[in-house]
């Protein structure tokens, strides 16, 4: 059996496309977004410009399908839960989003594919994020044969301290 590997975080190509793309950015929100899109070959539909102007407009944030689908009502745009749920899939396919699993019924969706961990606080079902370098990841199992790792997530569960 070969020993475990240890995990080093170097900048993948998904994170070097980013980095080119938000340098590329022209501080217009709209145009962001369209620019976003077509730099990783999705074509900018008006729903998909609606939804990543919601996601993206407001920096780096953790929303559900059902989070986005209400601010998307609230700001008027018509779309239904099935489209928002195809939309952050195809967004996290292409490498805008991270999806994040919480637990099996719950999945969210990051706006930040950087590298970095998250806390959660379960009473608020919130995710805030942990900077890569406060977690060290060990020692991490040697796949089976044919597979590589292709990241680790480690999400910390926080609660109140009972009084």
């Amino acid at each position: 059996m070969k020993p475990p590997l240890p995990i080093a975080f170097a900048p993948t190509v998904l994170a070097q496309q980013r980095l080119a793309q938000e340098r590329a950015l022209t501080g217009c929100p709209w145009h962001d977004v369209k620019a976003k899109l077509r730099g990783v070959g999705l074509r900018p539909t008006r729903q998909r410009m609606a939804l990543g102007w919601i996601l993206f407009a407001k920096g780096d944030r953790h929303v559900t399908a059902e989070m986005l689908y209400e601010e998307a009502n609230r700001a008027k745009v018509p779309v239904s839960l099935a489209t928002v749920y195809n939309t952050l899939h195809q967004f996290t396919e292409v490498g805008l989003l991270r999806q994040v699993a919480v637990d099996g019924s719950r999945a969210y969706f990051d706006t930040n594919n950087s590298m970095h961990h998250h806390f959660f606080i379960e009473d608020q079902n919130e995710l805030l994020d942990i900077p890569a370098s406060d977690v060290m990841v060990g020692n991490a199992p040697v796949p089976p044969e044919g597979y590589e790792i292709a990241r680790i997530d480690v999400v910390v569960r926080l609660r109140r301290k009972q009084a």
